[in-house]
């Protein structure tokens, strides 16, 4: 059985191989391509971003999927818009993908998300409600039943591992960051071990530079905050958290150089000169999510196989993410060089 390779940071420029053709999927490929014609273009994008208001920048949508009605209540329509075409890409997704096994590892986002919130209320005594996403692979009814009842093994075993350690982390001296920065080590494990498990170089790929990325923003999040240091880089990116670590202790201005030999310098570098004079994250945002789409359309130069479907999935939500960014910002009266700023 081939074994899943393993590249380091200086096995490449900027992104990773992302594996080889497997031709089961030569429909489900034919079928993105061709949706993949259907996305919104930059320059709509811009345009929106550009428009004088709300109601202008919806109009560049009209006779679109994200078209909104002629009413006074557009922006009451526009999260219930949003979470339709979002179910209805996963929908797709888990139709187009022949290893539902890689469905399951998507939908676990939506475990873990669920997750934090509920550890969260445990813990400080709240009601756990049914409140939660129902596109997990639990059921969002079985929260407060399996809580209440303290049957944990109902859960998957990813999930009772990330209850264990968020609660063990939080009861260190009660700090409720610890359940998030706990949960997101568990779920970065999780991805890391089921992408070699599915032996796809695509996925192991794809789940180390979001651990990268993470950090990178992290960095300077601590630093700006001036929050705890404890448990918050998460281990098993392409880079070893001992030089997260060690970016702590640097000035703004220096901190890129540690990056030098790696694809994040100009990331890093930009994002801190950014927040320096700016005082925002926005900058450093973009340029993840930027980096992270570049990877993504490596995967779509696959002629066929899951990465091109999981890429179009993974492009779709954050198109859709994007639409939301941009019209709430509109809707709130933002400045549009704070909303360029931000969107990839």
């Amino acid at each position: 059985m081939a074994r899943l390779a393993e590249y380091s940071i200086t096995d490449f420029h900027i992104y990773p191989p992302v594996g080889t053709d497997d031709w089961r999927y030569a429909f489900a490929t034919a079928r993105v391509k061709a949706l993949e014609t259907q996305l919104l273009a930059g320059s709509t994008i811009e345009d929106m971003t550009n428009a004088r208001g709300f109601e202008e920048a919806a109009e560049l949508l009209a006779g679109g999927e994200y078209a909104l009605p002629q009413d006074k209540n557009r922006f009451a329509e526009l999260q219930n818009l949003l979470q339709e075409r979002r179910t209805a890409v996963r929908r797709l997704f888990s139709d187009l993908c022949i290893d539902k096994s890689i469905v399951k590892l998507f939908r676990s986002r939506d475990d873990f998300a669920n997750l934090r919130l509920a550890v969260r209320r445990a813990v400080t005594d709240r009601p756990i409600g049914e409140d939660y996403s129902p596109d997990g692979n639990v059921p969002p009814d079985m929260y407060e039943q399996i809580f209440k009842e303290e049957k944990y093994e109902l859960f998957p075993d990813y999930m009772q591992n990330a209850i264990e350690r968020a609660v063990l982390d939080y009861y260190d001296d009660k700090d409720i960051r610890q359940i998030d920065y706990a949960i997101d080590a568990v779920q970065a494990e999780y991805n890391l071990s089921e992408a070699r498990r599915l032996k796809s170089q695509f996925l192991l790929g794809l789940f180390k530079i979001q651990i990268d990325l993470n950090n990178l923003k992290t960095i300077l999040r601590v630093k700006f905050t001036e929050a705890d240091r404890r448990n918050v880089f998460l281990a098993g990116g392409y880079l070893q958290t001992e030089r997260f670590q060690k970016a702590l202790e640097l000035d703004y201005k220096a901190i890129a150089g540690l990056f030098y030999a790696s694809p994040y310098y100009s990331l890093i570098e930009e994002g801190s000169a950014y927040l320096a004079d700016e005082n925002s994250f926005l900058k450093i945002e973009q340029l993840c999510d930027r980096h992270l789409a570049g990877f993504l359309r490596t995967g779509r130069q696959i002629t066929a196989g899951p990465q091109p479907v999981i890429a179009y999935f993974l492009m779709k939500e954050n198109e859709i993410r994007t639409v939301r960014l941009i019209l709430t910002a509109k809707r709130n009266n933002l400045e549009s060089k704070l909303i360029l700023d931000r969107v990839a």
